[in-house]
């Protein structure tokens, strides 16, 4: 019997199992690449979103700051505006108080001009009242004066003249220059006789001063007189750094007839009558200088037959070193013509001691 002929086959199990094999491999040739393509796009992607995500903080943050900023910007609008307001109220509340304070600076200086109107209206109460009390305490003392003067009319004197003191030095200038009022007519004086040169209108005033102020004195007072030309002696001989005392009426009376018949003569030497007020002891407390112009002389004697008005001056402030300090010199001056420094060294000189200057009238006392 016959062998039936197999048919023949294309596709037969091999070449299905190859085909089958390749592709095969070809997925799996495919799975691996898509698998590293996926792993490196896994990587790739996630720094690019690590980046993405830190940029949107950043935007976040920056939105976030800006909407701060904005907020921030319009409390500060809302701030200024109030800042504003309350500075304009403040100027208009300093502007009303401002006019307020010149309202009260006009009526506080009205008040002032007031007040020192009735201050002054109480000064002047207080210095009338002082007065009229001097007036009763002159008059209430007047019985118990060591000796009376009294002036043309019976004249009652004021003067700044400070009279107190316990031992009072009187220092009297008997010098040429005591014989009248200007140069030219001492000269004429002193060419005359004694008893017309005692008779000199200034002498005769300053002899009538020191009879004043004798009257002053109280009856338990000390005192002193010298008079000084280009020496110094006391009034009443024998009585030389001796303190007197008031109550020796007497004495005192003995003293004004002394320098009565005294002849004014020779020059000032004021360093000697400084002098006595330091040799006394105890020292004076009070003096009362009587004189009419600047020194001439520093000595008993000089060869100089004329002297400059400023070599007057640095004389006289060497005689003022002789004075001790701490005592009150009382200047009455009997001005001298011609003579310019007198009045402003000698006011000085009581200004610095503390003093009282006073120029003398031709009428007083």
């Amino acid at each position: 019997m016959a062998r039936r002929r197999r048919s023949t086959e294309i596709f037969s199990m091999s070449f299905l199992d190859c085909m089958s094999c390749g592709f095969g491999a070809v997925i799996l040739f495919f799975m691996i690449i898509n698998s590293h393509v996926n792993a490196t796009t896994e990587n790739d992607n996630s720094e690019l979103m690590a980046e993405t995500n830190r940029l949107e903080i950043e935007v976040l943050e920056g939105r976030k700051n800006l909407a701060l900023a904005r907020n921030t910007k319009q409390k500060l609008e809302v701030e200024k505006e109030d800042a504003d307001s309350k500075i304009a109220q403040i100027i208009a509340l300093i502007q009303e108080l401002q006019a307020e304070l010149d309202k009260y600076d006009q009526d506080t200086l009205a008040k002032i001009e007031r007040v020192e109107k009735l201050q002054s209206d109480i000064k002047s109460l207080q210095e009338e009242v002082r007065r009229l009390l001097a007036i009763k305490t002159e008059q209430d003392q007047a019985g118990e004066q060591i000796r009376e003067f009294k002036g043309e009319g019976d004249r009652q004197y004021l003067t700044g003249l400070k009279l107190g003191g316990e031992r009072t030095l009187i220092l009297v200038d008997r010098s040429a220059s005591m014989l009248a009022d200007a140069v030219a007519n001492v000269i004429i004086r002193r060419n005359k006789p004694e008893s017309e040169q005692l008779r000199a209108r200034k002498w005769r005033q300053v002899v009538a001063t020191v009879n004043w102020l004798t009257t002053q004195f109280q009856e338990d007072d000390q005192y002193q007189i010298y008079m000084f030309n280009n020496e110094t002696e006391p009034v009443i001989r024998g009585t030389e750094g001796v303190w007197l005392t008031a109550g020796d009426g007497q004495q005192l009376s003995e003293a004004i007839r002394v320098l009565r018949r005294t002849v004014p003569q020779n020059g000032t030497n004021m360093h000697s009558a400084f002098a006595v007020a330091k040799s006394l002891s105890p020292r004076p407390d009070n003096i009362i200088l009587l004189v009419d112009g600047m020194p001439t002389m520093e000595a008993a004697t000089t060869d100089k037959t004329r002297v400059g008005a400023n070599e007057r001056l640095n004389i006289f402030a060497r005689a003022t070193r002789e004075l001790p300090s701490g005592i009150p010199v009382n200047i009455m001056l009997f001005p001298m013509q011609g003579d310019f420094a007198a009045p402003i060294s000698f006011w000085s000189l009581a200004l610095t001691t503390n003093g009282s200057f006073m120029t003398v009238s031709r009428d007083w006392p």
